[in-house]
């Protein structure tokens, strides 16, 4: 299933993030609560991360595709037209390459402002830690 790009975000960092709005795999991703900030490893599930298509795979038929080079990145700068240049995308594939993963969480609707202790412990986001396939 294809995402739409303004329905998602990546969050450059350390363990970068994947926050996906209103995706259709919603339901099938376990709810997530962390309060110690300590993100579960997301069973069965996995992320591709390349340049211009991301794609998180679950078990079976379940799954989404993201249009990368087009979605929006935080943490990186910003090209002279208001977008996000290929740079930033590429910095959020390196570092979850680095990190062997990222953090994919799914919420209905992108937040205004990143509350990350919200959002790991409210219970409203599905998701966690899904390791990096080459």
């Amino acid at each position: 299933m294809l995402l739409a790009p303004e329905n998602t975000l990546f969050v450059c960092g350390a363990t970068p993030v994947l926050l996906l709005a209103d995706a259709p795999v919603h339901a099938v991703l376990p709810p997530l609560i962390a309060p110690d900030g300590a993100v579960p490893l997301c069973e069965g599930w996995s992320v591709v991360p390349r340049l211009t298509l991301c794609v998180v795979d679950g078990p079976g038929e379940q799954g989404v595709v993201v249009p990368a080079l087009a979605a929006p990145v935080l943490g990186a700068a910003a090209s002279d037209d208001g977008g996000t240049t290929s740079a930033d995308m590429a910095d959020w594939c390196t570092a979850a390459e680095q990190a062997g993963g990222a953090v994919v969480l799914s919420v209905d609707r992108l937040p205004k402002s990143l509350d990350w202790s919200a959002l790991l412990t409210s219970g409203v986001a599905h998701g966690g830690f899904m390791r990096a396939v080459a």
